[in-house]
């Protein structure tokens, strides 16, 4: 229930500031440029660095749903060739 409120406060919020936002005439000079380039730089080392602390058990679970997938595959034609 908690995170229903807080996603429509969000929605809400996003909302209400794109509406009524104003307009900034403002010089973006070279220094805030960088700044920007190594903020994106670091969400995107650390986005890679959290999938490679956790890519065993990422390929761990993707290997189990295959597995179960083909033993249910594997006891139907069992079943079949029974019949």
């Amino acid at each position: 229930m908690k995170k229903t409120t807080a996603l429509k406060f969000t929605y809400f919020f996003t909302l209400f500031t794109l509406l009524f936002s104003m307009t900034a005439y403002a010089y973006i000079d070279p220094a805030t440029t960088t700044y920007l380039i190594q903020i994106v730089a670091g969400v995107f080392i650390a986005a890679g660095a959290t999938i490679g602390i956790f890519w065993k058990k990422i390929k761990r679970y993707f290997r189990t749903k295959k597995m179960e997938h083909l033993e249910k595959k594997l006891t139907k034609e069992a079943e079949k060739k029974k019949k």
